[in-house]
């Protein structure tokens, strides 16, 4: 039978293991400040919602630019924006969807909401089976359908909050959707 003293267990493994140990600590307690310095950070002005469209990613900046937003929002981009968040043929798009707007809420304090889905847009094809682009007064109903269900969620969920529905064309013209 071998004596074991102190030394014996302060093997390059025990030693690697403990600091593995401490710097696990470490970083739970780091990860943890961080989201509290996140939120104590201040607020956001809004989240939005887009879509995809690699088209459209200039004029969305823009937009928000041009709203004094620049540098103070969230941004969720699905395909199809309110149609991504409310479809039932990509569910975990929906789940994504809330599970941010919730963190967004808890790390900034947002307030308010802003969609903006776009016109000649495919994932209103692929989704929906039909190219509304063909028919701009069909594409706007078929918009404001969407638009309208996802306000109608978001304000059941959390009725104090504000919801902005648009709906931007190609050239990054923004017509509201009420």
């Amino acid at each position: 039978m071998r004596h074991c003293d102190q030394h014996d267990h302060d093997t390059p493994a025990t030693h690697g293991r403990r600091k593995f140990m401490q710097l696990a600590v470490l970083g739970t307690v780091t990860l943890s400040s961080v989201l509290r310095e996140a939120h104590a950070a201040g607020k956001t002005e809004a989240l939005l919602l887009s879509c995809m469209d690699f088209r459209l990613m200039n004029e969305i900046e823009a937009y928000m630019t041009q709203r004094g937003l620049r540098d103070n929002y969230d941004h969720i981009i699905l395909a199809g924006a309110s149609l991504g968040a409310m479809t039932d043929k990509y569910p975990a798009w929906s789940k994504t969807f809330w599970e941010h707007l919730d963190v967004a809420i808890k790390l900034h304090d947002t307030q308010t909401v802003i969609v903006i889905d776009h016109r000649d847009c495919g994932a209103y094809k692929v989704i929906l089976g039909e190219d509304f682009a063909k028919d701009p007064t069909r594409e706007t109903a078929a918009h404001r359908e969407q638009l309208l269900a996802l306000q109608k969620a978001i304000k059941k969920k959390y009725p104090q909050m504000k919801v902005e529905l648009t709906l931007m064309a190609l050239d990054g013209k923004v017509e509201t959707i009420s």
